[in-house]
């Protein structure tokens, strides 16, 4: 498992890379001599390139050693950044931007494959977990280090830290981290299939719609706190649905490991988010319970991944790398899709107060879809194959 803590750095940088920049918006916009919307397609962009990355070169890359495909990955990743620390316009801060999106992608969606090979299959949820909490850590812990570092040197220094860190973990891996299975070459139409793939793609539509949800509700907190219950500093709050993220990353892993009922826990974390979610207006003047529900509604958000991945695993063990990539698209482009709509409908002059609702009616789509894909062919496709994980049957991990 020491290995797979350096997959972890690396989610850990990608974590903090990709929204430590949203915290950078005013200085960077100041520092190119720029308008804070048009800094702030550096997010849009890094964000696009992750979705459409990972799933098009994990398909293109199968058959190839993923340990070369790792290291490649986490170079682009790494050397993006390092010119986003050195870019001297708008222009060609953008492109590093993609760059570095690109890169992520496609580590994200091989990092999570490849530990899940390198553990022994009784392990398998606390490896999947384990690179999930390097990326929720870098999120909660690293992003408000990043944003102090740039309030006393500047953003520039904050891309550098984010560029050393890639730098160590790209080292450590290049020494450390041992050849791991590739896939077998399977033809680009079978890869193209899973986007309709009637098992693979109601599950990804999940994370989808689980990611318009949580992410896209975080996006707006600071709007929601204050409409509710006249909430002016968030931090501590932003804090609290963090430290839940990490909590629930970290905890998920065990839960897939020892009780195998994927689908149950899958149902179980998406209720979490969604009753946390509708408690959050009533609970906004009680300062305590507001912090635990978003604790509780943070470690549903983060912890959902994990039995997910575990499950496209099970669904598509020849195309795993390709499943794993097509649903952290989804999660990106979720989060992208719930911010969208979230500023739409605070333009038009909805209450902050009731964004809440509409997420927690997003997370129940979510429960629905996730219900009647219980029911379909999905589950018989599960058990079906030996060493699967089934949420009904007491069929054992994949190895």
């Amino acid at each position: 498992m020491r290995k797979v803590l350096l997959l972890a750095l690396g989610a850990f940088t990608l974590g903090l890379d990709a929204y430590v920049m949203a915290g950078l918006l005013p200085v960077v916009a100041d520092d190119l001599d720029t308008t804070v919307s048009l800094a702030g397609q550096m997010v849009t962009v890094f964000t696009l390139a992750y979705a459409l990355s990972a799933p098009l070169v994990a398909g293109l890359s199968t058959g190839v050693r993923p340990r070369t495909m790792i290291l490649i990955a986490l170079a682009v990743f790494t050397l993006g950044n390092g010119l986003t620390a050195l870019a001297p316009s708008l222009a060609l801060l953008l492109g590093s931007r993609a760059i570095a999106g690109a890169g992520a992608g496609v580590y994200s969606a091989l990092s999570t494959a490849a530990a899940s090979a390198l553990a022994p299959p009784e392990r398998r949820g606390r490896a999947l977990a384990m690179v999930m909490g390097g990326m929720s850590a870098g999120t909660v812990l690293g992003v408000p280090l990043g944003v102090l570092l740039a309030e006393h040197a500047g953003w520039r220094a904050t891309m550098g830290l984010v560029t050393a860190l890639g730098a160590v973990a790209l080292g450590g891996l290049a020494v450390l981290l041992p050849q791991v299975p590739a896939e077998p070459a399977v033809p680009a139409r079978k890869r193209l299939g899973l986007i309709t793939d009637r098992a693979v793609a109601p599950v990804v539509g999940v994370s989808f719609l689980a990611a318009v949800a949580s992410l896209g509700l975080y996006t707006y907190l600071a709007p929601v706190l204050e409409s509710a219950g006249g909430i002016e500093g968030v931090s501590p709050y932003l804090w609290a649905w963090g430290i839940g993220g990490v909590l629930g990353s970290v905890i998920v892993g065990p839960l897939v490991d020892r009780m195998g009922r994927v689908r149950t826990l899958v149902s179980v974390v998406l209720v979490a988010i969604g009753a946390a979610q509708l408690l959050l207006p009533s609970l906004a003047s009680v300062p305590l319970l507001l912090g635990l529900v978003l604790v509780v509604w943070g470690a549903g958000g983060w912890a959902l991944q994990v039995p997910q991945q575990h499950r496209l695993l099970a669904l598509s063990a020849e195309r795993g790398t390709v499943a794993l990539a097509l649903n952290n698209s989804a999660l990106y482009l979720g989060s992208a899709v719930g911010s969208a709509l979230g500023g739409l409908a605070l333009s038009a002059g909805l209450s902050g107060s009731a964004l809440p609702w509409a997420a927690a009616g997003v997370a129940g789509l979510g429960l629905v879809l996730h219900g009647v894909t219980a029911r379909t062919g999905g589950a018989a496709r599960t058990c079906g194959r030996p060493g699967v994980v089934d949420g009904g049957a007491s069929c054992t991990p994949q190895a």
